[in-house]
């Protein structure tokens, strides 16, 4: 088995190479398109630039490392961003997604697509495989997009959706709502949470092994991997609270109006994950187990 991971960088790349390299029998092919922040880490893992906007590099290194399995996880992912660039969000999450198809095509590669619970309406949380897309902003529009791309290859695929991933990553730029919350109460600094927006939260280590059970066992369809405990931003601020034993007084619950974003969100997405247990023998942490696991690795890096 050859798995090739886009976006090795980012927060899931960086779990799937940790997952994927520790695998027996496994090769594993790491690619993104800036430097490799993994290389002191993982220095037998074969890394090989990749930017998946570019058709002539996606085909060039597909026919080259002849993987059996991709896990495409590059993508333009800020929501804002996506909503005020809309071409460079369609190049990075449509556009890509093409020319992987093709190559896929071209040597039958087995296909793990990520998505996200923000190509929904946000009106009926939480959702099976089977929910009709509406998105409300255009990274949601992007990815309802990329899905349809996906749904039409012409070699085995699977589909897999996620909601609100926090995790701990090595050299990464983005903090997470654990430790968001933590690093706040604990410097005294007041926050506003929201308390009208209802999410499945997930944790990167959940999620990658979502992905490794997908191309393991040549899943085709779609699937949901999230946990399965709905909770708003605050709920889950209140827990980071009480795990840290810090002050939750100084947590105020707001709604989603308080904040002016260019991109509007959905409200109550979440997902069933029965599809995801029963054929794939998936298992989420709790959100506690979670953020013990979030805190134990900020505290040893």
């Amino acid at each position: 088995m050859r798995i090739l991971v886009t976006g090795s960088n980012g927060l899931l790349g960086q779990k799937l190479v940790a997952l994927l390299s520790a695998q027996p029998g496994l090769t594993l092919i790491a690619t993104s398109r800036g430097p490799n922040k993994l290389a002191g880490l993982y220095p037998q893992v074969r890394f090989v630039p990749l930017d998946v906007t570019d058709a002539a590099q996606v085909a060039a290194v597909l026919a080259q490392e002849q993987p059996t399995h991709l896990i495409h996880t590059a993508a333009m992912t800020n929501v804002d961003e996506c909503e005020l660039n809309q071409q460079a969000c369609w190049q990075q999450n449509v556009t890509a997604v093409e020319y992987l198809v093709a190559a896929c095509e071209a040597h039958q590669i087995h296909l793990v697509h990520l998505s996200t619970d923000f190509i929904f309406s946000g009106e009926g949380g939480p959702l099976a495989e089977d929910a009709v897309p509406a998105p409300v902003n255009f990274y949601g529009a992007s990815k309802v997009a990329a899905e349809r791309v996906v749904q039409a290859c012409r070699t085995p695929w699977a589909i897999v959706r996620t909601v609100l991933v926090y995790g701990v990553a090595h050299d990464y730029g983005r903090t997470n709502i654990v430790l968001w919350v933590r690093d706040s109460l604990r410097a005294k600094k007041p926050i506003k949470v929201v308390n009208d927006q209802f999410r499945t939260p997930t944790l990167a280590e959940d999620l990658a092994q979502g992905c490794w059970l997908a191309a393991q066992h040549h899943a085709t369809g779609i699937y949901h991997i999230s946990s399965d405990e709905m909770l708003t931003p605050y709920q889950m601020a209140l827990r980071v609270a009480d795990y840290f034993q810090l002050d939750a007084s100084l947590i105020e619950r707001v709604d989603a109006s308080t904040f002016s974003q260019t991109a509007e969100r959905p409200l109550r997405t979440g997902f069933i994950i029965d599809k995801a247990r029963r054929a794939l023998g998936y298992q989420p942490h709790t959100f506690e187990q979670g953020i013990a696991e979030v805190a134990r690795q900020a505290e040893a890096s």
